[in-house]
């Protein structure tokens, strides 16, 4: 057994020995579970944790995202009146050391029932490439997570949600809290939990399955959120800019993503529905490839799609680029 399928075997017995008979996605009756004046609000700092609240939430909590659809959440602003509504919220989900501002909001308000992601994160590094690219912004990064030991470090890749069986764990701890709130609808934020969990096991066996057997095991992408994919399915991830996608990278950069385009048969170049293309566009057309998306999912572009949608999206998107069987 992998060190990956122990620990989403582990995650799913954890939730299976907590829950009850109950099982559901919401109430019936559409009420909210929490009796507080906040009515039942729970925060959400970006798209993927929203998602994990809907989902294990249901109908018995009203779900925001401090980051606005279609909106970068790198370098997300927040108002004084954000701030206030996190120190009301029932329930706060967060990544430490993803969104500056967000880690300073929660250090001023302290919400009492607090989800931070980062307990789950794994990759503690990046590549030299994007370790050079950052080194200007550690001390700012170091500051912003000062006395939170579970933040992802500086320089390190935040886009767990990435790997499905790592958002699963999440659900598990939003399910805790959101249980310890309202502790009436307890089972059913569980059951609703393992739901989920089930859900995207079966879509980490999806891209497991249909990224087994290709010819090519290197993609090329407009900046590196893909660490947590590439390790879970055995692919190499090579950035034109690091972690920061806003980054502009070094003509000694692109020559460089010109020698591994050449060298490892690369036939894409992805872009992603948030960021500008045009660096990525501009080297493909140079080095005669062709461009596709791969959303990293840090914001939701169309609203009529959702997180396992664009994930699957992303699966056929890799499937074509690198030849797989």
């Amino acid at each position: 057994m992998t060190r990956r399928t122990l620990r989403t075997t582990a995650a799913t017995a954890v939730l299976a020995t907590t829950l009850a008979a109950c099982s559901g996605t919401g109430s019936s009756d559409g009420d909210a579970g929490f009796p507080d004046a906040a009515g039942g609000e729970v925060l959400a700092s970006f798209y993927p944790l929203q998602y994990v609240v809907e989902r294990v939430g249901g109908d018995r909590v009203r779900v925001d995202s401090l980051t606005p659809p279609g909106a970068e959440p790198h370098d997300l602003e927040l108002a004084p009146a954000d701030v206030a509504r996190l120190g009301e919220a029932s329930v706060v989900v967060y990544l430490s050391g993803f969104q500056p501002a967000v880690d300073d909001a929660v250090a001023q308000t302290s919400p009492e029932h607090l989800v931070d992601a980062a307990a789950h994160a794994e990759l503690a590094g990046t590549d030299d490439h994007a370790d050079e690219e950052f080194e200007g912004d550690d001390e700012a990064d170091e500051e912003s997570a000062e006395g939170d030991d579970q933040a992802v470090e500086a320089g390190a890749d935040p886009h767990l949600w990435l790997d499905p069986t790592l958002l699963a764990e999440v659900a598990g701890d939003v399910a805790d809290q959101l249980a310890a709130a309202d502790p009436d609808n307890a089972q059913e934020y569980r059951a609703n939990a393992e739901t989920l969990a089930g859900e995207l096991t079966a879509l980490d066996e999806e891209f497991t399955a249909g990224l087994a057997q290709c010819e090519i095991r290197t993609v090329v992408v407009a900046h590196e959120a893909y660490g947590y994919l590439a390790e879970a399915y055995d692919f190499e991830q090579v950035g034109i800019s690091g972690i920061d996608p806003d980054t502009e990278p070094s003509p000694a950069r692109l020559a460089e993503i010109g020698d591994v385009v050449r060298a490892e048969g690369v036939t894409t170049i992805f872009t992603e529905s948030l960021v500008n293309p045009k660096v990525a566009e501009t080297l493909a057309g140079d080095l005669g490839v062709e461009t596709a998306v791969l959303d990293p999912l840090e914001g939701l572009a169309d609203d009529s799609k959702d997180y396992q949608v664009v994930m699957r999206e992303n699966l056929a998107a890799l499937r074509e680029a690198l030849a797989c069987a």
